[in-house]
């Protein structure tokens, strides 16, 4: 999941929050100090700790997601010119995750130091 995290960073269109949230889950159960690591990234770690704690994402972080899921259907669609059924089903897959990641909260407006958002 860290690898697929870190192929996010530098590819358009590849998430990276998601893998990361995962990785930490997973590292939180076998190696606390990987775990550590994630939650310590300057860029990542207030995001995961956001997930952890509040269900969050950022109104940013939801443009963004929602913005790449349009580019990726639109290039699916004229690179791959798929037929209507095949096109519809992965149009109300990706509008399915858009309403579920906007339909999660926003983070708390400021984190107290030492919160689970908050820098330590």
């Amino acid at each position: 999941m860290v690898v697929l995290g870190l192929i996010g960073a530098f590819l358009p269109l590849m998430p990276t929050t998601i893998f990361m949230i995962i990785a930490a889950h997973c590292f939180g159960r076998s190696s606390p100090r990987l775990e550590a690591w994630i939650l310590a990234q300057p860029r990542i770690g207030p995001l995961v700790k956001a997930w952890r704690a509040y269900g969050a994402i950022p109104r940013r972080a939801k443009m963004l997601a929602c913005s790449g899921m349009a580019c990726g259907f639109a290039l699916f669609v004229v690179a791959a010119r798929p037929g209507a059924p095949l096109a519809l089903l992965v149009a109300s897959l990706l509008i399915g995750a858009a309403i579920y990641i906007v339909s999660r909260p926003g983070p708390p407006v400021s984190y107290p130091p030492g919160s689970p958002g908050g820098e330590a």
